[in-house]
């Protein structure tokens, strides 16, 4: 699983190479992942460049759109999937999708956050990925993107591409055939580039009296987030077959044609 030095692409991989059952493995080069596209520069990526991506899906809400465009590949087509169009926490805002602006203030976030209240958060949210229309429908966007035979080699993405890609990800290795110790592994892979991106923010509030608990709570790559949301899944649909026809809309024979295009 290829983490690409990208200087304009934060958190770029590729899921080529992760091994699936039967002795095979992702094709390399068609699905990659990443954060957001708002700094992409094909100039000093050409690594980046010579992928060929033809297909951005952008996984982000409206307003993380219109804050950070993204920036896609020459030649490339834009698809937006809004996973957290109707998920709100509390306070009115998407929590992956805000992350940055709840450490506003140690204070507020102490009263917000404090006290394992963060940790509740994401896993809540985790499981909507699962159970809200609009996710489902971004989801299944995704799926179905990815079965159409024009769709080229394909980067699907959010703002950190760790949650809402996260989930993404660990759908498309399951659905594969990868079992989920392998998807789990892929999904922590992410961790320090992650750390990394969002070390500012971090930074900035512990240096400002901040928990650094919150911290670890919202920008942190955490099983126990995974495990909600594949708890969720097989709560409902038994198995990823099932959340994938039943609950994204996939037909059986957009399913066969990923298996088909995807899998080496």
């Amino acid at each position: 699983m290829p983490q690409f030095d990208a200087s304009t692409i934060i958190n770029l991989r590729d899921l080529g190479g992760v091994a699936l059952t039967g002795n095979s493995a992702v094709r390399p080069g068609l699905l990659l992942r990443s954060g957001q596209l708002d700094r992409h520069d094909p100039t000093a990526d050409p690594a980046v460049a010579a992928l060929g991506i033809r297909t951005v899906v952008d996984l982000r809400a409206e307003h993380e759109r219109a804050e950070h465009p993204d920036r896609l590949p020459p030649g490339a087509r834009l698809i937006v999937a809004d996973v957290l169009a109707d998920v709100v926490a509390e306070s009115g805002e998407p929590v992956p999708a805000r992350l940055d602006s709840l450490l506003g203030s140690p204070a507020a976030a102490e009263e917000r956050l404090g006290g394992g209240k963060a940790e509740k958060l994401m896993s809540d949210s985790y499981r909507a990925f699962v159970t809200s229309d609009a996710a489902c429908r971004a989801y299944g966007r995704l799926l179905t993107t990815l079965a159409r035979p024009d769709c080229g080699p394909l980067l699907f993405h959010c703002t950190a591409g760790k949650d809402r890609t996260g989930w993404a990800a660990t759908v498309l290795l399951l659905l594969l055939g990868a079992d989920e110790e392998t998807a789990e592994e892929e999904y922590l892979a992410v961790a320090p580039a992650v750390r990394a991106a969002f070390a500012p923010v971090s930074d900035r509030f512990t240096a400002a009296g901040g928990d650094p608990a919150v911290v670890d709570a919202l920008f942190g790559v955490r099983r126990d987030y995974l495990a909600a949301a594949l708890e969720e899944m097989r709560r409902l649909y038994g198995s990823v077959e099932g959340y994938v026809r039943a609950g994204l809309g996939v037909p059986d024979a957009a399913v066969n044609r990923i298996r088909a295009r995807y899998v080496a």
